[in-house]
Order: structure tokens, then C-alpha cells, then sequence
């Protein structure tokens, strides 16, 4: 099992490099199977299914209480049942552990 989930956010304002392939496939293998690497390797992604708007919108506020509490934000595609969360360091142009961190944050809600 991952310690991911355990860890915080460390503030990142760029000026460090960005996780290669390799380094961000390691970390894949800590989080749920649902997440996919995007094909240039700068990205996270996760697809969310709910029963209903409410246990959607109560997830997406749930992940804002996260990203806030780590000060780290996703960018999140909300529909009616569903919800695409993807994860980069903007500061940095690709991944960080801080991406990583979150996405297991995300996991342990919906275990």
C-alpha cells in the first residue's frame, strides 16, 4: 500500500524539473488502476462515476476540500454523473509528487 495518501503537498513554484516518464510511472503504480498518464507524460487523469448530480457535486467538494487543504488544484470536467479530474504542476510544465499525493488523497474517498 502507498503512503501517498499520508504525505502533504510541498509548495512548488517552479525552478525544479518536471517527474520523467519513468519516475511518474513508478508513482501510477501507488494509485488506483483508473488513473492513466497522458500520452506526452505531463498529466493525470481519472474518470469519476456517481449515481446522480448531488453524489457528484458532493465529490467535486470533497476534492476542492482536498486541493484547498493541499493547496494544490485539479482541473475538473463535472457532468451529471461523472467527474474528470486531472492532475499537473503548471509551475513546472508537467508532474510533480505533489500530483501523485493528491490523486491518492482523491482514491481513499471513493475506497
Amino acid at each position: 500500500m502507498s503512503d501517498l495518501n499520508q504525505r502533504h503537498c510541498v509548495p512548488c513554484e517552479g525552478g525544479i524539473p518536471a517527474l520523467d516518464r519513468s519516475q511518474a510511472e513508478a508513482l501510477l503504480k501507488q494509485i488506483d488502476s483508473g488513473w492513466e498518464l497522458s500520452e506526452d507524460g505531463l498529466q493525470i487523469a481519472r474518470t469519476f462515476h456517481f449515481k446522480g448530480y448531488y453524489k457528484t457535486i458532493s465529490f467535486v467538494n470533497a476534492v476542492a476540500w482536498i486541493a484547498n487543504n493541499e493547496d494544490h488544484h485539479p482541473d475538473m470536467e463535472v457532468g451529471y454523473s461523472r467527474c474528470v479530474v486531472r492532475y499537473t504542476t503548471h509551475a513546472i510544465k508537467g508532474l510533480s509528487d505533489n500530483d501523485f499525493i493528491c490523486a491518492a488523497k482523491i482514491d481513499a474517498l471513493v475506497s
